[in-house]
């Protein structure tokens, strides 16, 4: 009994260093390449909320109503310091330039990041 329990081990062991070496760099940039189109997807929700904000703020959109408010807490948040850059006396343009190079600014900033993400991670 005790031959067959080294018999049984050692077929263990076969099995154990049979196994295929894990290719950590193409892993590395598996990962990287997931984690930078996550980053570029979320630029794109933020700029896609700031553009929706100038719309219906452009379009005159009841102030009143959940989505457009939700819309504006969210695009008040992302538009950072630029939702003071420009001050025209009207309020629609004042909108759409300044959320709009806002919603620009997350466009470039999430592609760049993306990018440097790709090129550390070793993802082409």
């Amino acid at each position: 009994m005790g031959e067959h329990a080294e018999s049984s081990s050692s077929s263990e062991e076969t099995k154990v260093s049979r196994r295929a070496p894990v290719d950590w760099r193409a892993t590395g940039g598996r990962v990287a390449s997931i984690v930078a189109s996550i980053v570029r997807w979320v630029g794109l929700i933020f700029a896609a909320l700031l553009v929706i904000h100038v719309i219906f703020t452009v379009g005159s959109a009841n102030p009143d109503n959940g989505i457009v408010s939700f819309v504006k807490s969210w695009a008040d948040s992302l538009a950072l310091g630029f939702s003071d850059l420009f001050t025209p006396s009207d309020e629609k343009l004042r909108v759409l330039v300044n959320y709009g190079i806002a919603a620009i600014f997350w466009l470039v900033v999430s592609g760049i990041l993306a990018k440097i993400i790709r090129r550390v991670g070793g993802a082409s």
